[in-house]
């Protein structure tokens, strides 16, 4: 029984220094990249119009006052902050020289029966007769604007300081939570398509305490400032959609497997990588496998981070078909995706 336990010991131990071994073999690059806006606008769309289409219609409008009550909302809440949402998707977009110009169409008699979910989108001809009227390419709507409040009391024991000692009490505490939803869609009139769908949703919590409900509950105060902010705020997030954005990748490279990949990591570290590739080159035809097959796949690296993603994808390719380097298979399929985004991007940027 001794000398079973004494031998798994062993083989656990040799497994502790064969994932350390392996975990040293390698460091970590971090890259910059840019990735395609989620949204592809066509070239031609170049003027857009706003419009707000979150306005309850008569048929749901005392659906709306209920929950109003129900929720504590005020009466103007959601239509003060679907003019904000509108308001803050206009402003951004105006920044995107992607566009030449960018109108709200506020004067529209449009409404909704979705209280709170998307209604049915918009007849083409309606659209069409928006965007011929108003000289419009396309229209990004404000399809759904809610605001849902719950707010919770609480009691909780404290004492009070008073000249005649600390005296127990009651102290009210109330916990008010507001959600604002959103939701989009941007119209394409002469496609006839709806280019996206999307709906956001932010929660704000309030906290207010006293004596008793009424005092707690008026410490609950500013809620109507930050619903329009965060309306605001949303209408800028959603625009920004629209636009190309950069992420924060990281990729594994080898560092050791030889004397060259020891220096090749110092320069590296000094951000001397065309340096580094250099040794990494020469190796590529060490006569271990194991060696060049690991200096392939630095060499994927080095052409990834100088943009050459088809030369790239190459030598991820040889790494492992040549050389069986497992880290490289999963490299290729990063590769690949990530060429078939940049020619997102490009077509994108084309326009």
């Amino acid at each position: 029984m001794k000398a079973l336990q004494h031998g798994r010991k062993k083989v656990f131990s040799f497994i502790l220094v064969a994932l350390a071994f392996s975990a040293c073999k390698t460091d970590l690059v971090y890259m910059n990249i840019m990735e395609p806006a989620p949204v592809s606008m066509p070239p031609d769309i170049k003027i857009i119009g706003v419009i707000n289409r979150s306005i309850a219609s008569k048929e749901t409008k005392a659906i709306n006052v209920l929950d109003e009550v129900l929720s504590a909302e005020g009466p103007e809440l959601d239509k003060l902050g679907a003019k904000e949402s509108i308001t803050g998707l206009r402003d951004e977009l105006m920044t995107n020289d992607r566009f030449t110009e960018v109108i709200l169409l506020d004067d529209l008699n449009l409404t909704t029966t979705g209280a709170g979910v998307f209604p049915s989108a918009l007849s083409w001809d309606i659209v069409q007769q928006i965007c011929a009227q108003n000289n419009v390419d396309a229209i990004f709507s404000l399809e759904i604007f809610d605001t849902d409040t719950k707010i919770n009391y609480s009691n909780v024991p404290v004492k009070i300081n008073t000249p005649l000692g600390n005296i127990p009490a009651v102290e009210h505490h109330a916990t008010m939570i507001t959600y604002v939803k959103t939701g989009w869609r941007i119209y394409d009139p002469v496609g006839k398509i709806i280019l996206d769908e999307h709906a956001i949703t932010k929660s704000l919590t309030f906290m207010g305490k006293g004596i008793n409900p009424a005092v707690a509950a008026a410490g609950l105060i500013g809620r109507k400032d930050a619903v329009k902010q965060t309306a605001n705020n949303v209408g800028h997030e959603y625009a920004s959609g629209i636009l190309p954005y950069r992420i924060r990748v990281r990729r594994e490279y080898y560092v050791k497997g030889s004397n060259n990949f020891v220096i090749a990591k110092r320069r590296a570290q000094t951000g001397n990588w065309d340096s580094a590739a250099e040794l990494w080159k020469k190796e590529t035809d060490n006569k271990k496998n194991s060696v060049a097959g690991m200096a392939c796949y630095n060499m994927a690296i080095i052409n990834e981070i100088n943009g050459e993603l088809d030369e790239a994808i190459v030598w991820a390719q040889k790494s492992y078909e040549d050389y069986n380097n497992k880290l490289a298979l999963d490299y290729v399929r990063i590769l690949r995706n990530r060429k078939a985004r940049a020619e997102t991007l490009k077509r994108q940027q084309e326009y």
